[in-house]
């Protein structure tokens, strides 16, 4: 996956996005992470807002900060209603 040391990857939920373009995401084991959205998602201009799915890697040496390396695929509730036309 990540051929860096020292780092631990966990998923979360996005719950706050501050103005800065810093987020708050709530992991997966109940922990509240400050993130900021790494480089080259911001080179490719991926949107990030509260309720997103996101892969966060976090360093060893400081735990309550972090980066945001991944969004989740969103399913949307209109492709449901599409497939069930077809």
């Amino acid at each position: 996956m990540s051929t860096k040391k020292n780092f631990i990857i966990i998923d979360g939920v996005v719950t706050i996005a501050y103005p800065n373009a810093m987020f708050l995401v709530h992991l997966d084991n109940d922990v509240d992470v400050l993130t900021v959205i790494s480089g080259k998602m911001r080179c490719r201009t991926i949107r990030v807002v509260p309720g997103d799915r996101v892969r966060v890697e976090l360093s060893v040496y400081d735990l309550s900060r972090g980066r945001i390396i991944y969004r989740h695929p969103v399913k949307r509730k209109d492709d449901d209603a599409t497939d069930e036309a077809h």
